[in-house]
């Protein structure tokens, strides 16, 4: 037996060392591929890495590797570009180059299963260009004849005044209101009409939408994302993100034929109803992009996209703003000296509101919602500084690397509005401000995002004086911090008339 034993263990030794050479010549492409530590097989270096707080991970290896190197997250080969400069020139300066072949990463394996419509965000090419430029032009549009999205954001900031009056003073957590507030506007967009805050099908709608965000945070959720034929066989609560998946798609199927039985096509309501209209205009086209799929994607895109983002930022400022009171009452000072007490906030003011603006600004810079920013893939190999970046391997643009750079925001890691303001305190632009990314493939709506944000926080800010329920210096603005974003920790305050 003897012979056998030391035949079979050196049998094992062998096998494992073609494996580790195997996953060692993936990882380094022949010395092409950015350096990176070595990648075990299936696995890559998910034990390397501390998924809870993949950003930090990612600090640290840039601090062994430089500005770009390698990983493994699985099966799935990444290459990471940290630091201003590494991702400027990939997203901005090379971006007519390399958007020509880029293409929004192969989808994380999870996402097909939740969001089964390839809609704008996970499509590439030539229906990614034609979906991404209709839905532009539709948003645009809806900014002249009928009622203008700035209307729509106005209107349901009042909706949220009144629903706050409504606490009396009393503690409560802010995420709530604020999540119904935002999911109205792009449901007044998308589906043509905000709902009612005590509407069953939408707080069902909402409490779905709410449920998957935690579970795909979850680390179930993230070991479903890495490994989904595995964890479709172990029980658990991500086996839920399907079924929610499923009820999402019910609802907006249900949303089209409502749109589709009252369809007018010289008078479109929303953008359902410009995509129906589209639809029909090319519908001898068989190659059109304008299809059932492509609409339910592009709609759930439009809606989850306009719903988390926003919210999570308006519930993280008004934490910001709740352990510094005395920059929130530099805000009051400055909305009742540009706008006053008797009209709404309009977008017009941001310009004569530099204070404001630096405040917003720096609360989208410290929250860095998504420090991973969003992966894309090349889409055959691809020549990056000394690099060839071989096809299909996907590329990641660590935003936190630029929005923390230590050269452009003195302190990073602490809240101050003056990073965005001169010597005079007027506003300041900066070149390292991406918290919706950059180049071709920048947020497609930055414009909605920026207009809810500042119409919403003001037109609290102008009715309400925000309370503690703690002392500020006890106040936690630090996130919490999963594998792809950040969010605040949950929190209570009560809103005093002003």
């Amino acid at each position: 037996m003897e012979p056998l034993g030391a035949t079979s263990v050196f049998l094992v030794i062998c096998v494992s060392c073609l494996l580790f050479l195997s996953a060692w010549r993936k990882v380094s492409g022949n010395g092409k591929l950015p350096p990176g530590p070595v990648a075990f097989p299936i696995i890559g270096n998910t034990l390397q890495l501390n998924m809870r707080n993949l950003p930090q991970s990612i600090h640290e290896l840039s601090a062994k590797y430089g500005p770009v190197f390698t990983i493994c997250l699985g099966s799935q080969r990444v290459v990471v570009l940290y630091g201003q400069e590494a991702v400027k020139e990939a997203l901005i300066d090379q971006g007519d180059e390399l958007n020509k072949i880029y293409k929004l990463s192969l989808p994380p394996p999870i996402f097909p299963i939740l969001l089964p419509f390839p809609g704008i965000i996970f499509s590439n090419g030539e229906r990614w260009k034609q979906l991404r430029r209709f839905a532009l032009t539709t948003l645009r549009n809806f900014g002249m004849g009928k009622k203008s999205i700035e209307e729509r954001i106005q209107e349901e900031a009042c909706f949220l005044v009144e629903r706050l009056k409504k606490t009396h003073e009393r503690p409560f957590d802010p995420t709530i209101p604020l999540t119904h507030a935002v999911s109205n506007i792009i449901c007044s967009i998308v589906f043509g009409n905000r709902f009612d805050y005590e509407d069953q099908k939408f707080l069902a709608f909402i409490s779905l939408t709410e449920e998957n965000n935690e579970l795909f945070r979850s680390f179930l959720g993230q070991l479903y994302n890495f490994f989904p034929t595995l964890m479709d066989y172990i029980p658990g609560p991500h086996q839920k993100l399907v079924k929610n998946s499923e009820e999402f798609k019910r609802f907006v199927l249900e949303r089209v034929k409502m749109h589709e039985e009252s369809l007018d096509l010289s008078c479109p309501r929303d953008f359902i109803d410009a995509f129906l209209i589209k639809m029909e205009q090319e519908r001898q086209n068989g190659q059109s992009e304008f299809n059932t799929d492509n609409l339910l994607g592009s709609t759930m895109d439009l809606f989850f996209a306009g719903t988390g983002t926003s919210s999570l930022t308006l519930r993280h400022g008004l934490l910001i703003l709740l352990k510094y009171p005395e920059i929130e009452a530099k805000v009051h000072e400055e909305i009742d000296c540009v706008i006053g007490r008797s009209r709404s906030p309009c977008m017009a003011d941001r310009s004569q509101m530099p204070y404001t603006d630096a405040v917003i600004h720096e609360m989208q810079r410290f929250i860095n919602l998504a420090p991973m920013g969003v992966p894309h893939a090349v889409t055959r190999d691809t020549r990056f500084r000394q690099y060839v970046i071989s096809k299909s391997t996907s590329i990641i643009p660590v935003l936190q690397s630029v929005l923390y750079d230590s050269r452009e925001f003195p302190k990073p890691e602490q809240f101050n509005p003056g990073h965005f303001l001169d010597e005079n305190g007027a506003f300041k632009k900066s070149d390292f401000f991406m918290p919706f990314s950059a180049g071709k493939r920048i947020c497609m709506g930055e414009g909605l995002a920026r207009m809810e944000i500042f119409l919403l926080l003001t037109t609290i800010l102008q009715n309400f004086t925000l309370k503690s329920l703690v002392e500020p210096k006890d106040v936690d603005i630090t996130p919490v911090t999963n594998f792809g974003s950040n969010a605040p920790k949950p929190y209570q305050l009560c809103v005093l008339p002003r």
